[in-house]
């Protein structure tokens, strides 16, 4: 079973005189790259909180937001009342205006209000905590469900390479007949003497370095290797991409000592295949 590195969960609590809401959203990276948008209250939970946000989803770039609204009649806020008179004042005298107006206008310079930090509630700390994990829970989910989605693709591709592996082997005997046959044309061409015996054994040391039995049974084992894996109890991204690796290099291999046209054609749908499942494997966790 493998995940996506792309997913999002939200989830939203609603306490006596506060509303808490908590987002997450991923998508794709090498190492885990959080980026966090708490308020100021929480700032020395940060660190907690990312490690709970870490130990759940491992790699991607993650954003976390958590977001606390007043609901209730509590505030932090109060109005900074000798800043506005001192506003109001200064404003009666370069121009002219009801007091209402002037309030209006002094309540939107700075320091018209004044913030009292606040002390961490436990009992709302707890709350929050319980909302990441619901949040986390959701992510996890939505990342699944794409990962299954990856799967499905990786298993059809699979099928297609080992499809496309026995088309290999089965134009292989004509390929080296073919090899063999355009060699001894261009002997007979130099109309020249040779020894049959010499030729032979020169013959079949040129043709030994065109023989990709190793590399068709590596291969196989590569693919078969890459499905047992796709099938684990765990999401394997990595282990999945250094697999991709060795298939690649097989092929290749496969297509240099190909000096065949229709085999070199099938090597290229390989590739094409192959390239496919790497562009996929960006997303696995």
């Amino acid at each position: 079973m493998i995940q996506s590195m792309t997913g999002f969960g939200k989830h939203v609590i609603q306490l006596p005189t506060k509303k808490i809401t908590i987002e997450i959203k991923s998508l794709n990276s090498k190492n885990l790259d959080l980026n966090a948008r708490i308020p100021s209250t929480y700032r020395e939970k940060e660190l907690e909180l990312r490690r709970t946000i870490a130990g759940s989803l491992v790699r991607g770039k993650v954003d976390f937001g958590l977001y606390i609204e007043e609901t209730g009649s509590n505030t932090s806020s109060q109005v900074n009342e000798g800043v506005v008179k001192k506003y109001i004042e200064q404003l009666k005298a370069v121009a002219d205006g009801d007091d209402l107006r002037l309030l209006e206008i002094a309540m939107r310079l700075p320091d018209a209000l004044k913030t009292e930090r606040e002390d961490i509630d436990l009992n709302e700390y707890k709350s929050i905590q319980e909302t990441l994990k619901i949040a986390l829970e959701e992510i996890n989910v939505f990342r699944t469900e794409e990962g299954k989605v990856l799967e499905n693709d990786f298993t059809a591709r699979i099928i297609t390479l080992k499809e496309l592996l026995e088309q290999v082997k089965g134009m292989d005997a004509e390929r080296i007949a073919t090899i063999r046959e355009r060699l001894e044309k261009a002997v007979n061409d130099i109309k020249e003497n040779v020894d049959a015996n010499r030729f032979e054994q020169e013959l079949i040391f040129y043709l030994e370095k065109y023989d990709i039995t190793e590399e068709k049974v590596r291969l196989l084992n590569h693919l078969d290797y890459f499905s047992s894996t796709l099938n684990s109890s765990d999401s394997n991204g990595k282990k999945l991409g250094f697999i991709s690796q060795e298939i690649g290099r097989e092929i290749n291999t496969i297509g240099s000592k190909a000096n065949y046209a229709p085999m070199q054609q099938v090597v290229v749908q390989m590739k094409d295949e192959l390239e496919k499942i790497k562009e996929q494997m960006l997303n696995v966790l």
